[in-house]
């Protein structure tokens, strides 16, 4: 498996492997997935950090792709990245695909000197690579009743003043 930088003609593979992936947890939603259509805002809004939009590759197949986005964190525009969607194609979910996405995000994420990483998740998925309940570290999700889904990981440049109310980029509120 590769994983790298995401490009431009990565856009149509992209999609569609959010498409596949949330497609069979969302078996109600007719029309477009509303994961595959984030990615594609987050892009036409110019929100969608390059830096931070990882595909990976297996036998030549695009399997999967993780991106993020700038969030605010009360006035702070930037210690915090919104990360996700993060979809890997059925056939290849559990085969480490997703995990070496969220790593290379993470590694990425510390060189780049954000603070923290927030999301919206299972914890027993994304617990595994330190994210805790954001609550925690004092940070308030945009919708209350997303708190026992909504996660942070302290990255290197992490500072205890790094709270408050979280706020993704635009797109996540057209969803």
């Amino acid at each position: 498996m590769q994983i790298r930088q995401s490009t431009a003609d990565d856009a149509p593979a992209i999609h569609a492997v959010h498409t596949a992936a949330f497609r069979a947890h969302n078996k109600d939603v007719t029309g477009e997935i509303p994961e595959a259509k984030l990615v594609t805002e987050l892009t036409a809004d110019g929100d969608l950090l390059p830096a931070l939009s990882f595909v990976a590759h297996r036998d030549g197949e695009l399997i999967g792709h993780a991106c993020s986005s700038p969030g605010h964190l009360g006035d702070d525009p930037e210690s915090a990245i919104g990360f996700g969607p993060l979809g890997v194609l059925p056939d290849h979910q559990r085969s480490g695909a997703g995990s070496a996405l969220v790593h290379a995000t993470i590694g990425a994420a510390n060189a780049l000197g954000y603070g923290l990483i927030i999301l919206l998740g299972d914890p027993g998925y994304y617990s595994r690579f330190g994210f805790v309940l954001a609550e925690t570290l004092g940070i308030t999700p945009p919708v209350p009743e997303w708190a026992p889904h909504f996660q942070a990981l302290r990255l290197a440049a992490y500072a205890p003043e790094n709270r408050g109310a979280f706020r993704y980029a635009a797109a996540f509120d057209r969803l």
